[in-house]
């Protein structure tokens, strides 16, 4: 029972089927009253921000999202976009309010090099600063795909970053609530396993 949010700007067939290779059967919906019976929520997402958090308030699912996720802890995967939408803030085409469940603004990625370029588009292998579940039974530094022009600049170090000009956020947690800005269900068996290692939390 992992509910997939169709908010009308996530890849939700890639996540859906990632999820289906490891053996799980995710639904897909945008019904308050079916997230309130599922046992985990993933949130995907591409695009912006501002429009993002306007769909969210347009399907009225921030109100069930509270409830769920921060009072009653059900497990939250947030992907990308859906891990941006943690923050408090961002500066993507303007200033936009996050849900607020993690404090710290999402800001456009200002490489230090020139040679690196935005959007950070590719692979890119992380560096996990705290032992949290998703990255268990790793025996190597995970291997990721991104696609991203901002990022999460969270006020508590982040679980995980990966370098690409300089410092990004590439993972946070705080409690039942994981984000992850890379794209898992892109990410062939590295990102199967982070999936694999959500599921367990559940």
């Amino acid at each position: 029972m992992i509910a997939i949010i169709d908010y009308d700007a996530g890849n939700l067939r890639s996540v859906f089927n990632a999820f289906e290779a490891i053996g799980q059967k995710p639904f897909i919906t945008r019904d308050p009253a079916e997230l309130k019976k599922a046992m985990a929520i993933v949130l995907p997402g591409v695009g912006a921000f501002g429009d993002g958090m306007v769909s969210l308030e347009r399907l009225n699912l921030i109100e069930v999202l509270n409830e769920e996720v921060v009072e009653k802890k059900k497990p939250y995967l947030g992907i990308c976009l859906g891990m941006q939408f943690l923050a408090n803030e961002s500066e993507e085409l303007g200033n936009h309010r996050g849900l607020g469940w993690i404090e710290g603004s999402v800001r456009i990625i200002r490489p230090n090099d020139p040679k690196f370029r935005v959007p950070h588009i590719g692979w890119n292998n992380i560096e996990v600063n705290k032992k949290i579940p998703l990255f268990e039974g790793f025996n190597r530094e995970p291997i990721f795909y991104f696609v991203h022009s901002y990022h999460l600049e969270p006020e508590d170090s982040p679980s995980a970053t990966c370098w690409h000009g300089t410092t990004i956020t590439a993972s946070i947690q705080k409690d039942n609530i994981f984000g992850v800005q890379f794209h898992p269900e892109k990410s062939q068996e590295d990102g199967l396993k982070v999936l694999e290692n959500f599921v367990k939390i559940i």
